[in-house]
């Protein structure tokens, strides 16, 4: 997923894909142990895709604490 098609999803949907994908990557990896992986290359896309979502979920929720905090500054 493209990071601008990430930061669109709500906050609710983009834990669910975190979890969706970590997921994944736990059934390759088990896959990968047993010998039985037809492509081992997806084990580093999903990899790349949970960083990618977490990355901006961090932001995005520093983001609004910065803007919180503004708020409060600004009412004293």
């Amino acid at each position: 997923m493209k990071p601008s098609e990430v930061r669109e999803l709500s906050e609710k949907e983009r834990e669910e894909k975190i979890r969706d994908y970590e997921e994944e990557l736990f059934n390759l990896r088990f896959q990968m142990a047993t010998g039985k992986i037809e492509n081992p290359g997806r084990i580093r896309i999903i990899r790349r895709d949970i960083a990618r979502f977490k990355t901006i979920q961090n932001q995005l929720t520093a983001t609004v604490e910065q803007d919180a905090g503004e708020d409060k500054g600004e009412e004293s």
